[in-house]
């Protein structure tokens, strides 16, 4: 029996996406134990200095910048499948180098592969989540796979915070766990998606992506929505918390675990917010959650809440969770709205540019700044992240009418599949 024909009893998705949303959990359980660490790692366990290890880092981020768009062509023309699978398998050998790596430059070369492989899985993950489902339940499998990515982020982190707590061998023994899980997500979607068939090559390109005004001017409000509510949250705030706060590494930990758990219980209600309401109006609240997340920190930083400064932060990481929420339930499936199939890999691969480039801001840019200037650092996301919001007011007349509103699912949606949206869809 094909599995693209079986339906799942839950949300209206079906059981082999059911099957991808399990890959996206372990492989998340891997990378949600190491993120938080990578520079306490780096910097405290192999004696690399402070603007070093923030280099390293940000090279996982800022080689995926090179490799994303490159994954385009890759994602349209071999399918979703095939980009998911070699960039699982790139990010596995990195990470092994990275617990294996005592000198900068062997840490920078195993940052470089985990980079490329970062490069292709992210948008490799979207076209694929997007080709298994129809228009009108695309947002909610966009959230079941946020849902299941944060359930395994927050579990790992909660292990991995305990774990690193042992020293460098618990550093070491996160870093070879991570490698693991990417080699099951990528053993996992060869066992339950099929190859599909080849397309033939687009001669349009990225041409066409450039043109495109209303998708670039998305970018642009992504770019700064992730550099704020993921890179500077996922990196800066840990470093900060357990340096300048004086935190400890278990509580840092607790801190991601609150911000995954909160993504886990509201990302689906948000989803179905969601239907029926303009995607600008959620991507705007989301900026203004993000920006008062990052001036709770400010607060902290000035001593403002006393013996409840931990606590604030925990609040500051709950509010980004809800942002995250907000901006992810209509962002791929507005990206998938706007590309034309037989190029919605070089779309998803375009936004995953933008991830990277905003992931890669806080590590590369923010860390020096955080060494020396803390609390301007957390002021100047807040500024972002309110920029971020004023230009989402002006993209909602740059949307085509039929894409400024998260649709509802009618009754008897059924999977997109190669015969309903071609081959660049299939997975």
């Amino acid at each position: 029996m094909d599995m693209t024909d079986l339906r799942g009893p839950v949300f209206g998705l079906s059981r082999q996406l059911w099957l991808v949303q399990v890959g996206i959990f372990v492989n998340m359980l891997g990378y949600g134990a190491v993120l938080p660490f990578e520079i306490i790692y780096l910097h405290e366990e192999r004696g690399f200095g402070l603007g070093v290890a923030g280099l390293v880092v940000g090279a996982i981020t800022g080689v995926a910048v090179v490799t994303a768009p490159m994954a385009g062509p890759l994602i349209d023309r071999f399918g979703a499948r095939a980009a998911v699978v070699c960039g699982s398998v790139a990010l596995a050998a990195g990470y092994a180098g990275l617990a294996l790596a005592v000198e900068p430059w062997a840490a920078l070369a195993a940052a470089a592969v985990a980079g490329a492989g970062n490069g292709v899985l992210n948008p490799g993950q979207s076209a694929l989540v997007a080709g298994l489902a129809s228009r009108d339940i695309r947002h909610r499998a966009t959230a079941v796979s946020r849902v299941a990515a944060n359930a395994g982020f927050g579990l790992g982190g909660a292990v991995g915070g305990l774990v690193a707590a042992l020293g460098l061998a618990g550093f070491v023994a996160l870093f070879f766990a991570n490698t693991i899980t990417y080699l099951v997500f990528a053993g996992v979607l060869l066992a339950v998606v099929p190859a599909g068939a080849r397309a033939e090559p687009v001669a349009r390109g990225y041409r066409v992506v450039l043109r495109d005004r209303a998708f670039m001017h998305l970018v642009g409000i992504n770019l700064a929505m992730i550099a704020v509510g993921w890179s500077v949250f996922s990196w800066l705030l840990p470093t900060y918390a357990g340096g300048g706060l004086h935190i400890g590494v278990w509580l840092v930990g607790v801190l991601l675990t609150a911000n995954a758990v909160t993504v886990v219980l509201v990302q689906v209600p948000v989803a179905r917010l969601a239907e029926g309401r303009r995607r600008t109006v959620m991507i705007k609240m989301a900026a203004a959650v993000f920006a008062g997340a990052c001036l709770i920190v400010v607060a902290a930083g000035l001593n403002l809440f006393g013996p409840f400064t931990f606590a604030a932060l925990v609040v500051a990481a709950i509010a980004v969770g809800v942002g995250e929420c907000l901006h992810t339930s209509v962002l791929m499936p507005l990206v998938a709205d706007l590309a034309p199939v037989e190029l919605r890999g070089r779309y998803m691969a375009a936004m995953g540019l933008s991830w990277w480039v905003g992931l890669a801001a806080g590590p590369t840019l923010g860390t020096p700044l955080l060494g020396r200037a803390p609390l301007l650092a957390f002021a100047a996301a807040a500024a972002l992240a309110a920029l971020a919001g004023v230009a989402a007011s002006t993209l909602e007349r740059r949307l085509p009418p039929e894409a400024r509103l998260t649709p509802r699912p009618t009754t008897g949606s059924r999977l997109a599949t190669v015969r309903d949206e071609g081959v660049a869809a299939d997975a």
